[in-house]
């Protein structure tokens, strides 16, 4: 009897990700109509893409929730989850725990947007077809119990697109439509593509510091657009590091944010590594010693 060969992969659409990430893209492309340009909804777009991409996502979702590299004061905490989840990647329980299963299998089998299979995959397609690694309601309780425990976070999961509508209705009191378009739909493809090219482009090419049993590489012009993140060598070697750019010459954003907050007294439990362990995991220890200053 021949045995049929199990898929491994479900097939078919995402309907749920894919429509509305398609009319958001398509959206996009209307704020290049001229009457529905002006450069005051360009600065605004790019204002809510700082908030939301760099404070929200990167600084909230990444360094403090996943990782707990750092804590922030109550309710700041809070606040700069909710600025997260305008940046509509999915409320913090749903973001963290699948970015905490992509760590436990980053660029092996279980890793939801693994780039061995490629890296469209990667990037986008993860997210627009059936993907049985993406955490389920359950598995999310497992992976992520800090925020599942919290009625805040869970509120948060069913208030993303709530508050979208209300910072869409906000933009057009204050700049009709103009700002709707940009602060809304060009803001979300942007915030969209630089958090999806860590994903992609820093696990494809660009340069290793350290031995990880994975594809991280360091990219600068993705740390560039990502406010830091781009240096995901560094990250899969100390994913608790608050602390990303760890020589002098890579700059990381986030962690400047991270160091005024410290001064205000804003956030505390701040974690990088030491300069012993980086010399341990480094490919070469003679390039680390020279090149990191410091990292404090």
């Amino acid at each position: 009897m021949q045995l049929t060969r199990q898929r491994l992969w479900p097939r078919g659409p995402n309907w749920t990700n894919g429509v509305p990430l398609t009319a958001i893209h398509l959206c996009a492309l209307l704020a290049f109509i001229p009457a529905f340009f002006s450069w005051q909804a360009v600065a605004a777009a790019a204002v809510l893409a700082y908030l939301t991409g760099a404070i929200g996502v990167t600084l909230g979702y990444h360094r403090t929730l996943t990782h707990r590299s750092l804590r922030l004061r109550w309710p700041l905490e809070y606040i700069v989850a909710t600025v997260g989840t305008l940046a509509m990647q999915g409320a913090p329980i749903e973001w963290v725990a699948t970015h905490r299963v992509h760590h436990a299998h980053s660029d092996h089998t279980g890793d939801p947007h693994t780039t061995r299979r490629g890296f469209t995959w990667a990037h986008i397609k993860w997210l627009i077809v059936k993907n049985r690694y993406v955490p389920s309601k359950e598995e999310r309780a497992r992976h992520c119990p800090d925020l599942v425990c919290d009625p805040y976070y869970r509120a948060l999961s069913y208030l993303s697109v709530p508050l979208q509508v209300g910072l869409a209705l906000a933009l057009l009191a204050i700049g009709g439509w103009s700002w709707v378009f940009w602060g809304i739909f060009v803001r979300l493809v942007y915030t969209y593509h630089t958090t999806w090219f860590v994903n992609s482009a820093s696990h494809w090419a660009g340069y290793r510091t350290f031995k990880t049993d994975d594809r991280s590489t360091n990219s600068w012009w993705v740390a560039l657009v990502s406010f830091g993140e781009g240096w995901h060598n560094n990250h899969h070697a100390f994913p608790f590091s608050a602390r990303h750019g760890l020589a002098w010459f890579e700059m990381d954003m986030t962690w400047w944010h991270i160091k005024v907050l410290q001064m205000l007294r804003l956030a505390d439990r701040v974690r990088v590594p030491t300069k012993a362990m980086m010399e341990r995991f480094a490919f070469r220890p003679v390039f680390v010693q020279r090149t990191v200053r410091s990292i404090r």
